[in-house]
């Protein structure tokens, strides 16, 4: 098959995986790759495949697109993974339908149509970095595990992070905690608790060299905040720059101490902040009746073409040579 020409902003390569599409969205959701999931939702006369069919298209780390399964191979499936490209590109978690009459235009002879649904799944753009894995850390994990996030999980003291993880969470064990932060995203969410208030300074020193970070949050009381404010201005380092972090962090309303109830407040400030960042959703989410109607008068059409031609053969047929 030839690779989708289509400009997606993907990579060039371009390759074909015969497993089948559970094993296929068990794999992307593990590696956290951006899928998008096809299915024939009706098939009209002769087509390649049945209603019900699904194959899955995804995108590597490398933006190369890999493909899972099939609906059937040639033009259309060609056009189908060009779509499910651009879908990819668009980085936006979304629905499509799209109608395929099988003729001339698509360069298949099979006579039918199909249509097909596009889903397309985009991972969380939400990065926590979360420096310590003490009692409160582990407690956040547990949290974390179940939000709609990935996790960094880093610490000096390799026998903190044995535990097995959720899917969401990548251990780092690290001599230097502090080094870590240059390989990560500004956009991140800077969460550092770690056993060492020395640690803790050099950490929020290194995030604080990002371009523009998004959020620091630091753990600690009032008195140790102002222990490091005062370690800040002494590097000459402004009150803009270092009013960046949030200490103590978590909710106001939160108060309790247990690992737990400083973990939910924690995770209570992290939700209110990237809820308040997200765009204004609309009102109008996913596929409307309106966008569905014009999708049936093509089908509608199809179908009197195809009854046409089917009652021209059959009188051709009776017509005596």
């Amino acid at each position: 098959m030839p690779k989708p020409t289509a400009n997606t902003g993907h990579g060039e390569k371009f390759s074909l995986d015969n497993s089948p599409w559970p094993k296929a969205v068990n794999h992307c959701e593990k590696q956290r790759l951006p899928y998008v999931l096809l299915t024939v939702l009706g098939a009209n006369g002769s087509t390649p495949r049945e209603n019900g069919t699904k194959m899955v298209v995804s995108c590597d780390n490398d933006n190369d697109i890999q493909c899972f399964g099939t609906i059937g191979g040639g033009h259309l499936e060609y056009q189908a993974i060009a779509k499910a490209a651009q879908l990819l590109a668009s980085k936006k978690p979304q629905q499509h339908i799209e109608h395929y009459p099988l003729g001339a235009k698509l360069g298949q002879c099979c006579g039918g149509s199909t249509s097909v649904l596009f889903e397309a799944f985009i991972p969380s753009a939400i990065n926590i970095v979360l420096f310590g894995a003490g009692h409160v850390g582990q407690a956040l994990i547990r949290i974390l595990s179940d939000l709609p996030c990935h996790v960094d999980w880093i610490d000096s003291r390799e026998n903190f992070l044995t535990q097995e993880l959720p899917d969401n969470v990548a251990a780092i064990t690290s001599d230097s905690p502090e080094a870590e932060v240059k390989t990560m995203s500004p956009d991140s969410y800077f969460i550092v608790m770690t056993h060492n208030h020395a640690l803790d300074y050099e950490i929020c020193r290194a995030v604080l060299a990002l371009d523009n970070p998004h959020y620091i949050g630091l753990i600690g009381s009032q008195t140790k905040w102002q222990r490091f404010q005062m370690r800040f201005e002494k590097r000459l380092l402004s009150a803009d720059q270092y009013q960046k972090i949030h200490c103590p962090i978590g909710l106001e309303q939160v108060s309790g101490k247990l690992p737990m109830e400083v973990a939910v407040s924690i995770a209570g400030e992290i939700i209110s902040d990237y809820q308040q960042s997200a765009e204004t959703r609309k009102t109008r989410r996913g596929i409307q009746w309106r966008d569905l109607k014009p999708l049936s008068v093509d089908l509608d059409q199809h179908t009197n073409d195809a009854s046409t031609n089917t009652e021209t053969v059959s009188t051709t047929e009776k017509t005596p040579l």
